[in-house]
């Protein structure tokens, strides 16, 4: 004789865990997202690049300091301008040694002010 077992009646899987979690990643992300711009920023850059002339004029932008064609400066626009024939020729800025983007954008503000208004950014 053979016993079967009875049918036991098949239960519906709790939903409730799995609306726990996505309520947790909705909290999360709502949490860890940006809704709005903290700024935006206007970088006059060279708009055509035209050709490059006049003599070499390379701005090393670190951390600690700038360089104007691998030689030290303390102020820019001084050392800019036995370079420069007028203020729309080409500069060119170049980040180096972690430099960061809220340091690019004070030389490029110096720039600006001393009024050079092509500037081209480099990697």
């Amino acid at each position: 004789m053979q016993l079967a077992t009875p049918q036991r009646a098949r239960r519906r899987p709790s939903l409730t865990p799995m609306i726990d979690v996505v309520f947790l990643l909705l909290v999360f992300f709502m949490l860890a997202s940006r809704f709005g711009m903290d700024a935006v920023l206007d970088i006059p850059l060279a708009a055509q690049g035209g050709p490059y002339t006049g003599p070499p004029r390379l701005i090393d932008v670190t951390p600690e300091g700038l360089s104007l064609n691998g030689q030290p400066v303390k102020e820019l626009a001084p050392a800019l301008e036995p370079l420069m024939e007028k203020p729309t020729d080409m500069l060119i800025l170049r980040g180096r040694d972690e430099a960061t983007l809220q340091r690019i954008m004070e030389v490029t503000e110096t720039l600006r002010a001393a009024g050079y208004t092509s500037v081209v950014l480099v990697e």
